[in-house]
């Protein structure tokens, strides 16, 4: 690499290593109150639904999708 080269490349990005990076200013605070047992169970199942029942249902239904020959 030459040395006009480095100088133009260093002359570039020289400037954008001076420019400030704004912060997000986002304060976070523990929950008014926790989330119960009863509450957990409900969320987990619902992922576990969500996920695993199509799933399934494909699996279960894969000779119906199969193209006949």
């Amino acid at each position: 690499m030459s040395v006009l080269t480095s100088l133009l490349l260093r002359g570039l990005t020289g400037s954008a290593r001076r420019l400030p990076v704004p912060r997000a200013k986002v304060h976070s605070m523990p929950p008014e109150e926790e989330l119960g047992i009863m509450e957990k169970a409900i969320g987990l199942t619902f992922c576990f639904v969500s996920l695993f029942l199509p799933a399934g249902w494909i699996l279960s239904h894969l000779e119906d999708y199969k193209r006949p020959e």
